[in-house]
């Protein structure tokens, strides 16, 4: 691409360079609210956790009747994943993907696009990386990290929270809609 076609930085909006919010490290989300926000089921949250693909970072489950607490950042990966996924890339790349984006710290993570050819995926950082990439014929699709960060965001804003240090222990036979139904009954 001759440099005068290049689309300047400020003209990609969330692909590289916004500010984004800090982050409460306090606060979580459960795996229900978190396949919503992701747009998965629970049946591939359970399996990612279960498996090490993403785990909550917040509180694992520690036997039955504990709930799983993802973090922000962990609905982020999540939603980063799936759409690898509805591109077609292998739960193999995607695996060595989400290893690297777990040593870098979440604002790091808003700075990155993930390219694909639908069979590796690559990291770059600037949008001279992107058109590298592009021009030597291996990007086909991108996925502005930063972009689904506001997309999440705008999910989770009306969907429900919980802080760490809070807990409604479940009793036997109990599930989440019964603990919030007697919560609600009780207030």
């Amino acid at each position: 691409m001759p440099q005068s076609a290049r689309i300047p930085q400020r003209a990609q909006g969330l692909l590289f360079g916004d500010d984004l919010p800090d982050l409460d490290t306090t606060t979580g989300y459960r795996g229900p609210t978190a396949c919503r926000a992701a747009g998965i089921t629970y049946r591939q949250l359970d399996y990612w956790a279960r498996t090490g693909l993403v785990e909550p970072s917040i509180r694992p489950a520690h036997g039955s009747g504990t709930q799983r607490l993802y973090s922000f950042r962990d609905i982020l990966v999540l939603k980063v994943v799936k759409r690898l996924l509805d591109t077609g890339v292998s739960l193999q790349q995607i695996r060595t993907a989400v290893g690297h984006l777990r040593e870098r710290g979440v604002e790091d993570l808003a700075q990155i696009t993930l390219m694909s050819d639908g069979a590796s995926v690559y990291e770059c950082t600037s949008a001279d990386e992107v058109i590298d990439l592009v021009q030597g014929g291996q990007g086909v699709f991108g996925i502005a990290v930063g972009r689904v960060w506001r997309e999440v965001e705008g999910s989770l804003a009306s969907l429900p929270t919980e802080r760490a240090d809070e807990s409604t222990p479940l009793v036997d036979g109990d599930d989440e809609l019964s603990v919030r139904r007697r919560a609600r009954n009780a207030g």
